[in-house]
């Protein structure tokens, strides 16, 4: 009667203190067995569930929580085992209980995360569910973590009273997986576990838009808390962000209607992400044009979009030598950012500090998170570029399933050289460290080999994206020492060549993390994680993405894949019918994307690329991959650079065409290369053409529109 009483005061107290809410109740349905999984960011997190789950369970707890004094009297107050989760035999207390029919909750991590996100899975709590078949219910503790009896340090941040919610996710089971020893059995249970936690961090993540996401990071981090900063070497905190953005939103609102796109035309700036948060903020659409592409490519995604006005900056386009481009652009008011400083009013001042900057949600227009965040334009690679809308659910549903997998903290100081206008620039290296609370460093080129390397040493950077290309540039000028301090490096975009893999390893002792995208899934699918690495693939697919793979004739290994997930695009504008959607479709149905490439999926979930159909040569009746003529390219010659295309052919169906920077390559070198790895004779190029660099688009993709225009010239 004593514990009822106090659990009711505890209960009360929590719920006045951290405003404690539990949602997902509806999950909970009596079970036979029920085994409850939940993350642990605090000391507080067992007597949370046992105040305000409505159930009398038994908690496991790991055995270094009872030597704290404090705890042992908390610990009182509901039934609980002792356990160290790294100890096989210690588990099998846990099956008796089950099996007695208590309802039981176990961390699955065992200890406190340290880092703010989810750690090391044990794969005891694994294989007890599946041991004894248990009903698993996923429950996610979100808030804790950013109070004082957290356990992370450093820059995270610490409120004396942070709102606390309980979610619980559908429950669910964790069958025994087939394999011959138990050893084995407990591996792959544990892995099941593993991607079960991280589906919950995700699927528990909040309904919001960009600007709404942009208000909850200031608010979790303090608004003068530094986060961007760019080539003017000044430090922005949430506070001047969000100034920013409500006075360029302001400002570019003036000039266009609520749902209008509208053309953004900038570099790696702070302003530039301003602008973004802005427009979104007030209703408008940014639409990120690649500065990068020639006059013809620019106005075709201004047609495509169906965009009135382009905003710019008159010293970048001066600086990028733009100013033949803009002149010829028809049908667009250009718009510079430098005129919209000057016509900032003393209204718009008082507005911003009197009413804006106090209740911005109110001073701006409600969105919802199914409206359109951004448009973003395909590279063009193979052709006209398309307009890709991406909604706001779909940016903020790919930086949850990132976030789910890797542990992007404040502790994190992010360098970002990919342009905003590239999908893996803007998600990736812009709106994730904002979101999260890591730094940010922009800056306007990928293509300074020496300077980045110096940026990343001088700044102390933990993070760096890239595409394969320009790592591999990157470690060719860079000092051992520059990355001394990178956690993570991230490649995406094109295939990682072996050969920068073992760079970056022999230089630095670093490990590249690639992954795999598309623009249209804004942009990661799948990505190698600490947790979950397997080298020549791109990692597992993300929380949240459903895949399948249709076979494709001719290509035995693998198959077409298809996707589908909250991270898809809303749907296409294509130059045929500007400004009209065309909603995202394949031949599985509406809501799937087939992404063009062939790929083969393990055992383990593991993606590796084959390659995509369009790279594909049909020689003498054969399907012949060109990624498999590049790589047999850079074994006969590994210090060069090659690219493979194809033309028809009366006789044999097509030809393949190499273009390498090797002018000293033969066919005879080729041949020999074949024979020692195994490939076939027909993806031996019966043309080599020597050239002094291939032509690349300004994400660092091979351009390989311009290396099909020079083979039919060759």
């Amino acid at each position: 009667m004593l514990k009822a009483v106090l659990k009711s005061a505890l209960r009360l107290v929590f719920r006045l203190l951290f405003h404690v809410r539990i949602t997902g109740l509806q999950h909970l349905q009596p079970a036979s067995r029920l085994l409850i999984v939940a993350n642990h960011e605090s000391f507080l997190d067992g007597l949370l569930i046992g105040l305000f789950l409505p159930l009398d369970p038994v908690f496991v707890v790991h055995t270094g929580v009872t030597r704290r004094f404090w705890l042992r009297a908390v610990l009182a107050l509901v039934d609980h085992l002792a356990v160290d989760p790294a100890n096989p035999m210690a588990m099998k207390r846990v099956i008796r209980l089950l099996e007695s029919g208590r309802p039981v909750v176990i961390f699955p991590e065992g200890r406190i995360t340290t880092t703010g996100s989810l750690m090391k899975v044990y794969e005891g709590p694994a294989f007890v569910a599946a041991r004894t078949g248990a009903t698993v219910l996923p429950l996610r503790v979100e808030g804790a973590g950013r109070s004082h009896f957290s356990r992370v340090a450093g820059r995270h941040p610490r409120h004396l009273l942070p709102r606390i919610t309980l979610n619980l996710q559908p429950a669910t089971r964790i069958d025994m997986p087939p394999a011959p020893t138990a050893r084995q059995r407990r591996r792959l249970a544990g892995e099941t576990m593993r991607r079960l936690m991280q589906e919950m961090l995700f699927a528990s993540r909040p309904e919001q838009t960009l600007f709404e996401a942009l208000l909850d990071a200031a608010a979790i981090h303090g608004r003068s808390r530094p986060v961007v900063e760019d080539m003017k070497q000044i430090e922005y905190s949430y506070g001047d962000l969000l100034k920013m953005t409500l006075m360029l939103g302001r400002l570019a609102a003036r000039h266009s209607a609520g749902g209008e796109r509208v053309g953004v035309l900038l570099p790696n700036l702070a302003p530039t992400l301003g602008l973004i948060f802005g427009l979104n903020a007030f209703g408008r659409v940014p639409a990120m044009l690649n500065y990068t592409a020639g006059a013809d490519g620019l106005q075709a995604a201004c047609t495509v979009a169906c965009l009135r006005t382009v905003i710019t900056s008159r010293a970048f386009a001066t600086q990028a030598r733009l100013e033949e481009k803009l002149a010829a652009l028809t049908g667009v008011a250009l718009i510079y950012l430098e005129d919209l400083r000057e016509k900032v009013t003393l209204g718009d001042k008082l507005w911003l500090l009197l009413w804006a900057l106090r209740f911005p949600r109110l001073a701006t227009s409600r969105l919802s998170p199914e409206d359109p965040a951004v448009v973003l334009f395909t590279s063009g690679s193979e052709g006209k570029p398309k307009g890709v809308v991406l909604a706001q659910r779909a940016l903020l549903a790919n930086i949850a399933q990132v976030r789910a997998v890797i542990d992007i903290s404040p502790e994190d100081r992010m360098l970002n050289a990919l342009p905003l206008f590239h999908s893996f620039g803007l998600t990736g290296g812009a709106l994730l460290p904002v979101l999260s609370g890591a730094d940010v460093f922009l800056y306007p080129s990928p293509l300074h080999y020496r300077v980045i390397p110096e940026l990343a040493y001088d700044r102390g950077c933990t993070v760096l994206l890239g595409t394969g290309t320009f790592l591999g540039n990157y470690a060719k000028f860079a000092h051992p020492y520059d990355f001394y301090r990178l956690r993570y490096v991230i490649a995406g975009a094109e295939k990682l060549a072996e050969s920068v893999r073992e760079a970056w390893f022999e230089k630095f002792g670093i490990r590249i993390f690639e992954g795999y995208g598309a623009t249209e899934t804004a942009p990661v699918l799948a990505v190698n994680t600490p947790m979950a690495y397997r080298s020549g693939t791109v990692g597992q697919l993300l929380p949240g993405v459903e895949a399948k793979l249709i076979p494709v004739p001719g290509i035995d290994r693998g198959g077409m894949l298809h996707v589908r997930g909250p991270n898809l695009m809303s749907g296409y504008l294509r130059f045929e019918r500007p400004g009209e959607l065309q909603p995202a479709t394949s031949e599985l149905g509406a809501g799937w994307y087939e992404t063009g490439d062939v790929v083969d999926i393990d055992d383990d979930g593991f993606l590796r690329i084959v390659g995509r159909v369009k790279r594909f040569a049909k020689v003498a009746g054969e399907m012949v991959s060109l990624e498999v003529v590049e790589k047999l390219a850079v074994q006969a010659a590994p210090h060069a650079s090659h690219a493979a295309t194809a033309l028809a052919d009366a006789a044999r169906g097509e030809n393949i065409i190499l273009f390498s920077t090797d002018a000293a390559l033969n066919r005879e070198q080729l041949q020999g290369a074949a024979r020692a790895g195994g490939w076939p004779e027909l993806a031996v190029p019966r043309r080599i053409v020597a050239v002094p660099a291939l032509p690349l688009l300004g994400t660092g993709k091979i351009d390989y529109v311009t290396l099909k225009q020079w083979a039919e010239a060759a």
